[in-house]
């Protein structure tokens, strides 16, 4: 367990704020007295955020930008230092995905899952390290996944990025251990969100009942408090947990029960289709 922290009155920057988690995240913030600077590529989504912060009588700050982007990453820090005078919390949120069996992909897909999810999110945390370092109980908080946990067929690529968060993650808790700065790992399960319909490319056989999953603003709620209470790790959902729990007990079981529906699958496509590769389009976190 690290620090103990309130969100009333800490300076607050969130990356991928203008759909689903992140949104959920800048309101809820917000809402609770922080000082939030919610950050996105939309510019049109994050007016929309804006003006439903000052319905809410709780305004908070909008910023378009890129994490992939060197000079975004920059203004990020300039900004946060211009209207807050410094950070106390960097939330990295922003994240892409995409589905389909590895070996029908080309490079590019990796490439750009792994330009979002990992390096958008090292690189913007260490620009963000110096203001930091001079902030109140600070703390970073990566947004993962419980794939990132438990890696799931037609999500190669996705799993990967997270497995990597969740290692930079582990590490940095240690080397930040000196300057008192917190760090913690959030790992969603499905989630009502647009993140299915916002996917690179969409191509699983296996679907995942995403409408089924927790809401964005349980998800944010959750990762609010295990800011608070500052809280290492943090698996969100029943079957998430237990998808955790079964990989770390018996990882052959779970092996065995992943490649038994990936050939269940593969059958009922041969039936169907008359060819083992017809895809299905799928929806996840």
């Amino acid at each position: 367990m690290g620090q103990r922290r309130a969100i009333a009155g800490a300076r607050l920057l969130i990356t991928g704020a203008s759909q689903g988690i992140g949104r959920a995240l800048a309101l809820l913030a917000a809402k609770r007295g922080g000082h939030v600077l919610a950050m996105a590529r939309s510019a049109e989504l994050l007016d929309d955020l804006a003006a439903e912060a000052r319905r809410q009588g709780r305004p908070l700050e909008v910023l378009r930008a890129d994490v992939t982007s060197a000079s975004d990453r920059n203004l990020m820090v300039a900004t946060a230092r211009e209207r807050f005078g410094g950070l106390d919390v960097l939330i990295n949120n922003a994240g892409v995905g995409a589905t389909g069996h590895f070996a029908d992909a080309d490079s590019e897909r990796l490439r750009k899952v792994f330009e979002v999810n990992f390096f958008g999110l090292t690189e913007t945390t260490r620009v963000c390290l110096p203001l930091l370092r001079c902030g109140n109980r600070p703390a970073i908080v990566n947004i993962s996944s419980i794939v990132g946990k438990r890696a799931l067929p037609a999500r190669a690529e996705y799993s990967a990025s997270k497995f990597a968060v969740q290692g930079f993650s582990e590490a940095l808790r240690a080397e930040l251990a000196c300057d008192g700065i917190d760090v913690l790992v959030v790992c969603p399960g499905l989630t009502r969100s647009n993140f299915g319909k916002n996917l690179l490319e969409s191509r699983a056989l296996m679907p995942l009942q995403h409408m089924q999953g927790m809401t964005s603003e349980k998800v944010a709620w959750s990762t609010l408090k295990s800011l608070e209470r500052g809280k290492h790790e943090t698996c969100l959902t029943w079957q998430g947990q237990l998808i955790v729990l079964v990989n770390r007990l018996w990882p052959s079981l779970a092996d065995w029960i992943v490649a038994r529906k990936v050939r269940s699958l593969f059958r009922e496509a041969s039936k169907t289709a008359g060819r083992p590769h017809e895809r299905y389009s799928d929806q996840d976190n």
